[in-house]
């Protein structure tokens, strides 16, 4: 049960931060920005440490599972730096949350299979709060890449 809430303080404590040392909104937003990119460094980071683990995420009828865990990992590295750039920020945004969407049903289908990775196999107890957790990671993306300053 560990790893959303984890998740959840990677991509909030940088903005958290910011908005109490800066008080300013242009800040506040890069930082947010940087908690999200921090996220996917992190769950990118655990495609390599955790592979085996990781392929259990995935139904049987995957092809090739190391080597979608190995080219999802890379993905996420790659939308970390992508949300970086404030020239790629809005791109990259929508493409996080295309990824946020694509990769639920793998974390769903590890609750019900009660695969031992970080809370799956505490079942529908763990969606109940991955899901939620899922939504918040969807609104922080728009939030602070896609959504257009009121300046």
């Amino acid at each position: 049960m560990v790893t959303p809430i984890f998740l959840l303080a990677v991509l909030v404590i940088p903005f958290w931060l910011a908005t109490l040392i800066f008080r300013d909104a242009f800040k506040s937003r890069f930082y947010g920005v940087l908690g999200l990119s921090l996220l996917f460094i992190v769950a990118g980071a655990a495609h390599f440490v955790k592979t085996g683990m990781m392929t259990q995420l995935l139904p049987p009828w995957v092809p090739l599972p190391v080597f979608v865990i190995y080219v999802t990992g890379l993905i996420e590295f790659f939308v970390a730096a992508g949300l970086l750039n404030p020239g790629t920020r809005k791109d990259f945004g929508w493409i996080a949350i295309i990824l946020f969407i694509l990769f639920l049903p793998a974390n769903i289908y590890g609750a019900y299979s009660r695969v031992e990775l970080g809370g799956h196999e505490w079942g529908l107890k763990y969606l109940a709060l991955r899901i939620p957790v899922q939504i918040i990671f969807i609104f922080w993306a728009y939030w602070f890449c896609i959504r257009k300053n009121k300046n």
